[in-house]
């Protein structure tokens, strides 16, 4: 059971609903320590002077907001203090828009939010009318001291919390150059999307997260837990580097590379291509010919 953030409540109008508040998400990310490879000792670090390299002790340490290239307003702890908006603990909904209306842009950190004080029913009520709708709703919540805009989502049993970026943290699409969405205009052909689309529906599936791996933590672990079985716990080993590498595509053919894509089936087919022919070429002569089931390939997608 992960640790609960805060007790508070979601407020719509003149209903409140008891909730307790847990993060959603656990890390699984691969971090290193930095050691000093003589000792093993850990690396720390200093705070230091950085035109005069020297270490600054920690009582003259202060906080400054640089307005200017080289200039700084200085902020007490006090002023940052008072301008925290206050913790109310409450998912303060300010309107339901439709689920479609957020940018996967605008989404950030997730959060569950579970009923509390026998408040279920109410709980219920509010997430099975957000399924039924079709809308989630936008909230305003302060969380370790700074105010969020969120959203509410009902996902499956649970309501969600999904904490927004702001408008003006999310780039706007003319600071980049991007092709015209008029696919004329773009210079794609109707003969180049609709391969497009064929090769989607090939290489379309059922979205199930379980399927796909950070290998780079899997391959990480995996070496760790080697050195420690060999006891090269405190050693440093030499690690060939190399491996099976991609090859870069010569062609630059938008079609013939969608044909060659739509005529390849994805890696099992091939493969499933390349048995089939060594089976014929080991076989007798007889002429005689066995019936062979057809077997239908599945694409084994990769994160």
């Amino acid at each position: 059971m992960p640790h609960m953030i805060w007790k508070g409540a979601i407020s719509f109008g003149l209903v409140h609903v008891p909730v307790q508040l847990y993060p959603a998400t656990q890390s699984e990310k691969v971090g290193f320590n930095l050691l000093d490879k003589r000792s093993m000792d850990p690396i720390g670090y200093k705070q230091i002077n950085k035109n005069t390299g020297k270490e600054v002790t920690r009582d003259n340490i202060v906080r400054g907001f640089e307005y200017e290239k080289g200039k700084y307003v200085v902020m007490t702890d006090a002023e940052i203090r008072a301008a925290n908006p206050e913790s109310t603990q409450t998912v303060d909904i300010l309107a339901f828009v439709d689920a479609p209306e957020i940018s996967f842009l605008s989404l950030d950190t997730p959060y569950y939010l579970a009923p509390d004080r026998k408040g279920e029913k109410v709980y219920a009520l509010l997430r099975d009318a957000l399924k039924d709708t079709g809308k989630v709703g936008i909230a305003s919540v302060v969380l370790h001291n700074k105010q969020h805009l969120a959203a509410l989502i009902p996902v499956g049993p649970a309501l969600a919390l999904n904490t927004l970026r702001w408008g003006d943290e999310v780039r706007d699409f003319t600071q980049f150059k991007f092709p015209d969405e008029d696919t004329k205009k773009a210079g794609v052909t109707p003969k180049e999307l609709e391969m497009a689309k064929r090769l989607i529906d090939d290489m379309s599936d059922t979205w199930d997260p379980t399927k796909y791996h950070d290998t780079f933590r899997d391959d990480i672990m995996a070496l760790v837990e080697k050195k420690v079985r060999e006891g090269k716990v405190a050693e440093v080993m030499k690690i060939e580097e190399g491996g099976e590498q991609k090859a870069s595509a010569d062609i630059l053919d938008l079609s013939e590379l969608l044909k060659r894509s739509l005529k390849k089936g994805g890696a099992a087919a091939k493969r499933g291509a390349k048995a089939a022919q060594s089976d014929d070429d080991t076989g007798d002569d007889t002429g005689e010919e066995t019936a062979r089931p057809a077997r239908k390939t599945t694409r084994r997608k990769r994160a």
